[in-house]
């Protein structure tokens, strides 16, 4: 479509893919669920799970998106004309809606974090009181939600500025400086007395703390961080140029989702270990832990600020993401029509994302299998939407898409595609599927 918006760099696309990779998945959820799920033998199959499962599937996703130059949905229809294919695009939609509906009251926490810091309400407290504010920000129903629909604001008005102008623009500035902020946490945290026992925590595998549990969280935070299996790397890959190596692209996002989550831990676990607090304290763990560590450091606060600032910026790196892939699919690629679709799809995501929100609070005694509103919509769309998803895009692309078109896609712009285009086969052909249905089978007792 000659209105049809397309990215302005292979470096835009890298830092767009990997802002939605990289997000909260590294830096917010990797910490807790690696603290919950054994330490070093979490980040051992979550980086083998990443390479040999995640590396081919975001690849595949590249190629359907490129090859059609269309959204989600119609990807899958092109490819696939006159069958029920195109329901792998309307699950990736309404995944990102439900992920981004509790995800935004994730970012709404950091803006409120952001404004305490500024007005001095995160100095010299200590690891109790931290503890205390953080239960009373999130239980406060009308501030969660205010941060919450602040949040989801923010996120409309950048997508509905479209491609080019608005995601690409926002991403260029966003992640370099994320990176900076996270080596300025490391050095203070790894130079605290007792971070040894962190950092050996996080490094040293312990086989005997692995569990199915391990696996499924290893395998749903690599298609967390990856942002596979949701069809938004069909859509972002969809405004490439034909001139761009693809695989050169999804080799960059891994290292980059995977340094991420490195830096992640070493920001966290040594000062964890450092002030004897407990690793697996769930996703609070991050807004418990930092401003404590930061109230360490001289002018910390400035530091704290700064860093809740990126911490944001990558939260909205990944909105950005989840809510585009919905409104590429209403607005046709037509750039006319998405300031409307941004608006009222944005409004609705923070509508539904209101009980997540008050989960914490007013709605805390609302449980479903033992776990609130927000643990279930997490649990939701991290362990059964993405890994199902995933588990049908690597079925489809080598059932629906012959080998030909493939490999030329997969060369085209590359150096390197014709050289590992095998090897990618039989990974996404085989050991994506299988390794996907072993791990639920596992799980649920049947091996």
């Amino acid at each position: 479509m000659e209105n049809r918006d397309q990215w302005t760099s292979r470096l835009g696309f890298i830092f767009a893919a990997a802002g939605s990779a990289i997000g909260l998945g590294a830096i917010w959820k990797f910490p807790y669920v690696a603290g919950t799920s054994g330490g070093g033998v979490f980040l051992l199959i979550f980086i083998l799970f990443t390479v040999l499962v995640g590396l081919p599937l975001l690849l595949g996703e590249f190629i359907i998106g490129r090859t059609t130059q269309k959204d989600a949905i119609e990807s899958f229809k092109e490819l696939a004309p006159n069958s029920s294919w195109h329901l792998i695009g309307r699950l990736g939609m309404v995944t990102c809606f439900i992920l981004l509906s509790f995800y935004s009251v994730v970012g709404g926490w950091i803006i409120l974090y952001i404004i305490k810091g500024i007005t001095g309400g995160l100095s010299g407290l200590t690891n109790e009181q931290y503890q205390e504010v953080f239960g009373q920000t999130i239980s406060d129903p009308l501030i969660s939600i205010s941060g919450h629909l602040i949040f989801m604001l923010i996120t409309i008005f950048v997508v509905s500025k479209g491609i080019a102008e608005g995601i690409e623009k926002a991403n260029k500035i966003m992640i370099p400086g994320l990176f900076i902020l996270l080596l300025i946490v490391i050095l203070r945290s790894v130079t605290l007395d007792g971070s040894h026992v962190g950092i050996e925590f996080f490094f040293k595998p312990d086989i005997s703390n692995m569990t199915s549990e391990t696996l499924l969280f290893a395998m749903g935070q690599s298609f967390f961080t990856l942002s596979v299996g949701v069809s938004v790397m069909i859509t972002y890959s969809s405004y490439v140029s034909k001139k761009e190596s693809l695989p050169a692209s999804a080799i960059s996002i891994v290292i980059m989702n995977i340094f991420v989550a490195l830096l992640a831990g070493l920001a966290i676990f040594p000062a964890v270990f450092s002030f004897e607090l407990q690793p697996d304290q769930g996703p609070v763990l991050i807004f418990n832990v930092l401003p404590f560590v930061f109230d360490q450091i001289p002018f910390g606060i400035i530091f704290l600020v700064a860093f809740f600032i990126l911490f944001l910026f990558a939260a909205l790196t990944s909105a950005f993401s989840m809510l585009e892939i919905i409104v590429a699919v209403f607005s046709k690629g037509d750039k006319t029509k998405r300031m409307k679709f941004s608006w009222i799809i944005g409004l609705l995501i923070f509508l539904v994302g209101i009980p997540s929100g008050l989960s914490f609070g007013v709605l805390s005694d609302i449980t479903l299998f033992d776990k609130i509103i927000f643990d279930n919509a997490d649990y939701l769309v991290s362990n059964i939407l993405m890994p199902l998803g995933a588990l049908l895009i690597s079925i489809f692309i080598p059932l629906k898409i012959s080998k030909e078109r493939l490999l030329e896609e997969i060369s085209s712009g590359s150096s390197i595609g014709k050289k590992i285009f095998a090897s990618w086969y039989l990974l996404l052909k085989y050991l994506v599927p299988i390794a996907i249905i072993i791990v639920y089978l596992d799980l649920i007792g049947i091996i």
